[in-house]
């Protein structure tokens, strides 16, 4: 590989003819050798903000909720997890200088209390600090729930000193049915933890919890989960700079709006933070404590252990037109796999009509991905082991419209789907071999608990993990579903063949032990539904570039979210632009030209633009010049 990192310096309909190749894609296995390939080749320009070849240690084993139930047949005890919350606060409180905070939704129960207790030890710390310390937490802005910022920071820091010499944002934001879906936690540039887990007590922490996998790392690839907030805080800033904007940012963070577009901020000390947050950099941690720490344990006597090789990926849905650089990375994982593709997921197939086996109107099944796995079984004779949610799950004593986990779809339906992607693209194909397959290479079941599908109130086991294998060296943790959605995500596929064996060893392997007994597939089914349309019907949501499943679905709403139908509904209506009688998809603007395409080195962060040089204030801000800085003026 070239040591020089060359940029696409095009736009976002770029050819992608200038392939990136990046400088730490060294002692790649196959796998992930093809991911760095194609991200490089087709979203170059994004390397460094939505993808990155790095490196890190995985602390421990997997993050793993309910924890103790494999062979189990006794539901988890109270306080069974209140563990999980506990870590994701002393990792925030682990702070010196920059915590960068991603989730679905705001903090609630316990979650919350961990979250102000460490948010109080930093505020501590703060007092001997020499540079201000930063914190940044953000969320989706849920069509029809609106966050209320105001609030969370509120609740947050209802205990800090307001001399604490620290300041706070909490912002959300949406574009049409795309929001932040992202769920991590990145201190100083050192410290990481992501994967799946929202931040919802009733879900994880009650009776029947949802399962759901997370991962703490160390090392470089917390910088990547820093530069991934940096530019959804960018989206925020310029959005609430134009004249909407501003006019919202006048509207109380719950109160509805029928705008495709919606962003929300608050600041703590309010009159002496600046509105916006200031954009991370390594230089900016580069004097911690932690950061020296992780470099002095990096290079011992002379000997460099960055830990073992990891790429990041990202997307940030209908925030860029065309870019979805990890889809096409989750894609060439799988068209690289030569023996086993092993799959934990809430499910593949899109939303039900409810009582039936429909998609909602204008949700489809995920082509390409089911392409890719039908390839892989039909072409290299791949095997396939898929663990899915239960469908219509509920935890915690929940509404199905609070909680909802699985999207209605039988095991035999998504065998369907993948057999049938098989024979429409191999027509010759004869159903002798179809069925073979379905016996000898396809494997897919619900999650149970010793061979159990239910609690003991009869309640059936949900599942929320986005968590695939491939080959045995290879492994993705992070907040991506398969079925069709179009929001923002992160995730990190982990490249070493003795890394993905620990955390199959801790989880794939006992959650297959339990859950797998081969009565979820029948054979005879499977091919008796290959002529069955599962596709919602074409309606004008089709034209919706956000067609997204996500939306449709209950997401926990809390004291900090307002439900808001009207709002909903003329979401939908906004993302549309109706020309010569013809409805065709709102292209947006383009998050490609705000950002900087200089060319970098892939061991350096994205340059930092330099801010106004006749706002002083705007230069401690520390904010992109695409930004308007009145504010710091």
């Amino acid at each position: 590989f070239v040591n020089k990192l060359f940029c696409n310096k095009g736009d976002d309909e770029s050819s992608g003819d200038e392939h990136v190749f990046d400088a730490d894609a060294v002692g790649l296995t196959h796998v992930g050798e093809a991911v760095h390939q194609v991200l490089g080749r087709e979203h170059g320009q994004y390397h460094q903000k939505m993808w990155n070849v790095t490196s890190g240690k995985v602390v421990g084993s997997v993050h793993q909720t309910p924890m103790n139930v494999w062979g189990s047949s006794e539901d988890p005890k109270e306080g069974n997890d209140d563990w999980f919350p506990e870590k994701m606060g002393e990792i925030i409180g682990r702070t010196e200088k920059w915590c960068d905070i991603m989730s679905l939704g705001p903090p609630d129960g316990k979650f919350m209390t961990e979250f102000k207790a460490a948010i109080e030890k930093v505020a501590e710390r703060s007092k001997t600090a020499k540079e201000t310390i930063i914190v940044r937490l953000l969320v989706g802005n849920i069509v029809g729930m609106p966050v209320n910022c105001s609030a969370v920071l509120k609740a947050l820091t209802k205990d800090v000193p307001q001399d604490a010499n620290m300041q706070v944002w909490v912002g959300a934001w949406r574009k049409g049915f795309s929001w932040n879906h992202a769920k991590l936690i990145a201190v100083d540039g050192v410290f990481l933890h992501t994967g799946g887990h929202n931040l919802w007590d009733q879900h994880y922490l009650k009776n029947n919890p949802v399962h759901d996998l997370s991962v703490e790392f160390e090392g470089c690839v917390a910088r990547d989960g820093h530069r991934f907030a940096n530019l959804q805080w960018d989206f925020i800033a310029r959005n609430q700079q134009t004249c909407i904007g501003s006019c919202v940012d006048m509207m109380p963070d719950a109160m509805p709006t029928v705008l495709k577009t919606r962003v929300t901020v608050s600041e703590w000390p309010e009159g002496v933070a600046c509105t916006y947050p200031p954009t991370f950099t390594k230089k900016k941690v580069a004097k911690t404590t932690n950061y020296s720490r992780m470099n002095s344990t990096v290079e011992k006597e002379g000997i460099v252990d960055k830990g073992v090789p990891m790429i990041t990926i990202g997307r940030l849905g209908t925030m860029v037109y065309k870019h979805r650089s990890a889809d096409d990375a989750i894609i060439a994982m799988i068209n690289s796999s030569q023996k086993i593709i092993r799959l934990v997921l809430q499910d593949i197939g899109p939303v039900t009509v409810p009582g039936t086996k429909k998609a909602l109107p204008g949700l489809k099944w995920p082509k390409a991905y089911l392409a890719a796995i039908g390839e892989a079984i039909y072409q290299r004779g791949v095997d396939v082991e898929m663990v899915l949610s239960n469908p219509n799950s509920i935890p915690g004593g929940l509404k199905g419209t609070e909680a909802n986990y699985g999207n209605g779809w039988s095991c035999v339906d998504v065998a369907a789907e993948v057999i049938k992607s098989i024979k429409k693209n191999h027509a010759e194909v004869d159903d002798g071999k179809l069925r073979a397959m379905v016996i000898d290479n396809l494997r897919i079941c619900f999650l149970r608990h010793d061979k159990n599908s239910k609690y003991s109130d009869g309640k059936t086991v949900g599942l929320h993990s986005k968590h695939f294998i491939v080959d045995d060296v290879s492994t993705y943790i992070g907040s991506q579903n398969l079925y069709m959605c179009d929001l923002a995500e992160w995730g990190v596929v982990i490249d070493s063949e003795a890394e993905v064996k620990k955390i199959k060893e801790d989880y794939f392997d006992p959650m297959w032990e339990d859950s797998y007994t081969g009565e979820d597939v029948d054979v005879q089914t499977v091919m008796d539904g290959l002529n069955i349309d599962r596709d919602g019907e074409q309606t004008w949501l089709d034209y919706v570039r956000q067609n997204d499943a996500q939306h449709m679905m209950a997401h926990g709403a809390n004291e900090y979210l307002s439900v808001d139908e009207v709002e909903m509904l003329a979401a939908e209506v906004s993302t549309l632009s109706v020309v010569k009688g013809e409805v065709h998809e709102d292209k947006g603007d383009d998050v490609a030209t705000e950002l900087d395409e200089t060319s970098i080195s892939s061991n350096e962060d994205v340059p930092e633009a330099n801010p106004s040089s006749s706002a002083e204030k705007a230069a401690l801000c520390g904010i992109s010049d695409s930004i308007q800085l009145a504010e710091c003026a």
